[in-house]
């Protein structure tokens, strides 16, 4: 289903909701570039299936509302315009919206992919409500790498992500030995969407794997 939230600058927004209410914890789910799509779902009910509460927020609305896109060359041309439109710091108030919005848990998780990897590396190091975060394929996470978490974070990527090259990933562990990072061979960007090209099930499974031990472990 879906609810509204409100930032804390007044700005509406939509978000998708799945889980019981009183469930054993809550994760925000932060989307690919692609908005709150049949993916970002599927990937809400998965961690619901798994006993969670779970809101991915419509992190486009500030551009435009209902924004769902598949993963064309056009679509991905669209998603890039769109996010370059949307102030990092606006993106930021609206995931702290959807934190908050889980507020009847003691901790929340935050869960994120593609670009959504990226801001759930930024919500850990920034947002003190959030307790642990698992970002997959983040290819901006780089260009924070000296940023600081005070809660546990673990990171998925492809051996063969072009967009995420492996100096890349070696500048990430040398500035932060203490996340969890984890590599997943012969795999490339977005191995964990079935409805790509690069989807790898395999991968996917076993980065699921690690993300519901960590979760279980930490919220």
């Amino acid at each position: 289903m879906y609810t509204t939230l409100r930032a804390q600058d007044g700005h509406i927004l939509n978000a998708y909701v799945a889980g019981n209410e009183t469930a054993k914890a809550g994760i925000v789910v932060l989307q690919e570039i692609f908005g709150v799509n049949s993916h970002i779902r599927d990937v809400a009910d998965f961690f619901a299936a798994q006993g969670y509460r779970v809101i991915a927020p419509a992190l486009f609305d500030r551009v435009q509302n209902n924004i769902e896109l598949g993963y064309t060359a056009e679509d991905i041309g669209k998603g890039l315009e769109i996010r370059s439109e949307i102030a990092q710091e606006l993106v930021m108030l609206d995931i702290d919206a959807a934190v908050r919005a889980l507020g009847q848990f003691v901790n929340v998780g935050v869960v994120g992919y593609c670009w959504g990897g990226t801001l759930a590396w930024l919500a850990a190091c920034q947002n003190e409500k959030v307790a642990a975060a698992s970002c997959w394929y983040g290819g901006g996470i780089v260009q924070y790498a000296n940023e600081q978490s005070s809660v546990p974070v673990q990171m998925h990527f492809g051996e063969l992500d072009k967009s995420i090259p492996a100096s890349d990933v070696q500048t990430i562990r040398a500035a932060q030995p203490g996340v969890e990072i984890f590599e997943y061979p012969a795999v490339d960007h977005g191995f964990g969407c079935d409805q790509r090209g690069s989807y790898n099930g395999e991968a996917t499974e076993l980065a699921r794997e690690r993300t519901l031990s960590f979760f279980a472990k930490h919220l």
